[in-house]
């Protein structure tokens, strides 16, 4: 991902999420040298995914699917991609949040081996408030030299 791709990528995220990100929050995470990934097919960006990694640890901060496009394995792409950032930058253990009403995400990274670890009460915003976030973790585990 490049500034360039912001508005393309907000597009997306505005479709995607009652309470979607900010250009600045790409940009500030662009600047901070995050793993930001696109990926792309023929009708352009079909999806994203943001990272975080400091100190031995990984953070999917962001990862989504053009709705349109949902339901045919992106989003497994996209975070086989993320788990390969961690572990480029030597991560042992990556965290995401997920709001409990996304069944479909959980479902997915229950699959890909993260494990609920807690809750953040009234981590998001939500139509009727606030809603929580299960936090889940999953450990990396880097083959020996």
């Amino acid at each position: 991902m490049r500034e360039a791709d912001i508005d393309a990528v907000m597009a997306i995220e505005r479709r995607a999420y009652d309470f979607p990100w900010t250009p600045g929050i790409f940009l500030d995470c662009l600047r901070a040298g995050y793993g930001c990934w696109l990926l792309d097919g023929p009708s352009g960006i079909e999806g994203y995914t943001v990272v975080s990694v400091a100190a031995g640890e990984a953070h999917i901060l962001n990862l989504c699917v053009a709705p349109q496009h949902q339901g045919r394995g992106l989003a497994k792409r996209l975070l086989k991609r993320a788990l390969d950032s961690a572990r480029w930058y030597a991560a042992e253990r990556v965290f995401l949040e997920v709001r409990p009403s996304n069944t479909v995400a959980i479902a997915l990274y229950r699959s890909a081996g993260f494990n609920e670890i807690g809750t953040r009460p009234g981590y998001y915003p939500a139509r009727s408030g606030r809603e929580d976030a299960i936090v889940m973790a999953r450990e990396l585990y880097l083959p020996p030299d």
